[in-house]
C-alpha cells in the first residue's frame, strides 16, 4: 500500500512511502541508523487527484526493494507542494518528536473561539517560517494570509498559534522552553504594537524562529487554509496526553 505525505515542517515536500505514518514519522525523524535527529510535521494525503502531481511515478517508484523490504520515501515533489493539495485531500497531521515517536492530530471544524484576547501569536510553518504578532483571530488571520486581493498574499498556508507568555505569571505558563527577559519583552512589544496599530493587523516578531519552535509553545492547534477556506487541528492538551499518548507527551517534553 502506498501512503501520500505532505512535509511542512522542516522541509516541504510530498512524499510516497510504504510505512504507516508513525513508521515514516520515526524514519525521517532518526532514519534506520540514528544519525538525525530532528522533529517532523506531516499530514497524510488522499492520493490520485488533479494532474499537477505525477501519481503513476510514485507507483512505479514505490516499491517494495527485492529482499521485501518497503519502500520508505519516493520524492514526487520538494516545491510549491501545499498550494497545490487542497484542502479535502488532507487526512490527518502528525507531530513527530526529535526521537521518532509520532502523534496524530486528527481534523476538526474550525470554530472562531468566543474568548478572543485581542491578539496573539503564529508560527508560520509551510510555506514561510516566520513568528507573527497578529490582533488577527486564526480564521481572520488565515484569510488575510490567503486574499489575492492584497499587494502580497499567499495561495496557501499552514501556521500554528503559540502561547503567549504572561511577563508576571511565568510560573503557571506551562513548560514551553526556554524564553529570555530580552525574547519576551520583544513578543510583548510587537503584540502591543499590533493592538494599537489601526492600519496593521500583523508584525514580524522572529523571521528565524524555526530553531526555538518546539511542541509546547503550541496553544490550540495547528491550521490550514487556502482561497477556499480552512482545517484546523486541536493539540490535546496535558491532561489528554497524559491519559492517551503518555510516551509521546513526556519525548515532547510537555509532562
Amino acid at each position: 500500500m502506498i501512503h501520500y505525505y505532505l512535509t511542512v515542517s522542516p522541509v516541504e515536500a510530498l512524499i510516497a512511502s510504504q510505512l504507516t505514518p508513525e513508521a515514516f514519522g520515526c524514519y525521517m525523524a532518526v532514519g534506520y541508523r540514528k544519525g538525525s535527529a530532528e522533529q517532523l510535521i506531516f499530514a497524510e494525503v488522499e492520493g490520485g487527484f488533479g494532474d499537477y502531481f505525477d501519481w503513476e511515478f510514485a507507483k512505479e517508484k514505490c516499491v517494495s526493494h527485492p529482499n521485501g523490504d518497503p519502500k520508505c520515501t519516493s520524492y514526487l515533489s520538494i516545491y510549491r507542494v501545499l498550494e497545490h493539495i487542497p484542502l479535502q485531500y488532507m487526512k490527518s497531521l502528525f507531530l513527530t518528536t526529535q526521537d521518532g515517536r509520532t502523534l496524530e492530530l486528527t481534523k476538526a471544524e474550525y470554530v472562531a473561539t468566543e474568548d478572543w484576547k485581542g491578539c496573539a501569536l503564529y508560527k508560520e510553518l509551510c510555506p514561510i517560517t516566520p513568528l507573527v504578532a497578529s490582533r488577527l483571530a486564526p480564521g481572520d488571520f488565515a484569510k488575510y494570509l490567503v486574499d489575492d486581493t492584497h499587494k502580497i498574499q499567499l495561495p496557501a498556508i499552514m501556521f500554528a498559534d503559540i502561547r503567549i507568555l504572561e511577563q508576571n505569571n511565568l510560573r503557571d505558563s506551562g513548560n514551553v522552553g526556554t524564553v529570555s527577559k530580552m525574547e519576551l519583552d520583544h513578543i510583548h512589544d510587537c503584540l502591543g504594537q499590533v493592538a494599537l496599530s489601526g492600519d496593521k493587523p500583523t508584525k514580524t516578531v522572529d523571521r528565524s524562529f524555526c530553531g526555538k519552535f518546539t511542541y509546547q509553545t503550541i496553544a490550540t492547534g495547528i491550521y490550514a487554509a487556502d482561497s477556499s477556506g480552512i482545517i484546523f487541528y486541536p493539540m490535546p492538551d496535558a491532561e489528554t496526553l497524559k491519559r492517551d499518548n503518555y510516551d509521546w507527551g513526556r519525548s515532547a517534553y510537555i509532562l
